[in-house]
């Protein structure tokens, strides 16, 4: 099975991610998506970061009912910062059967050369790149690069966290089941 593997803090997961990881599964020959929760993103600051679990568990409501996008908590086990060369190798060890790609922002692939073993990455796995406002998509001397034309939503996780600080409403910015979840738990106040 090709997999796609959408890594992320999804702190918390929005109706952009879940646009992305819909996206990437139907117009691409990917079978499914797991999107993985990332405890600790080795380039970001952990200080503002719910606790996985909960992560996770926004995730997993979000993804209700859905049968080819997944909830992934691969990396809880590995150590960390979760770096992704560590998890891809982990990953093709337990699942030799499947075959991995990995799922990321033109912002993210503009600074893949802070990647440890970015090289081996960009080499050995085929890369599924979504547009970022402000950054573009250059190729890199052998990759496997597929863009992706996702719908460009300018939503992210600090917005949505800052909205909440700020008693303000996130109505439309994630599932209904998420808001739900983040309000009944005070998470990010």
């Amino acid at each position: 099975m090709k997999i796609g593997l959408y890594f992320g803090s999804f702190n918390p997961v929005h109706i952009g991610h879940l646009i992305i990881a819909n996206y990437a599964l139907n117009s691409t020959d990917l079978q499914q998506v797991w999107m993985v929760v990332s405890p600790q993103n080795p380039l970001k600051k952990s200080g503002s970061l719910l606790n996985e679990y909960s992560r996770l568990h926004l995730i997993q409501t979000a993804l209700e009912g859905e049968y080819n996008i997944k909830a992934s908590k691969i990396e809880f086990n590995l150590p960390k910062p979760s770096y992704t060369i560590d998890t891809l190798t982990y990953l093709k060890e337990q699942f030799p059967q499947h075959q991995f790609c990995v799922i990321l922002g033109s912002d993210s692939l503009a600074n893949i050369n802070k990647w440890k073993n970015y090289q081996f990455i960009i080499e050995q796995y085929e890369l599924y790149i979504y547009k970022r406002p402000g950054f573009g998509v250059k190729k890199i001397a052998g990759s496997l690069i597929n863009i992706l034309e996702a719908p460009l939503l300018e939503i992210s996780s600090t917005y949505i966290r800052n909205l909440i600080k700020e008693g303000k409403s996130i109505r439309y910015l994630l599932p209904e089941s998420v808001k739900d979840e983040i309000e009944k738990n005070n998470y990010y106040r």
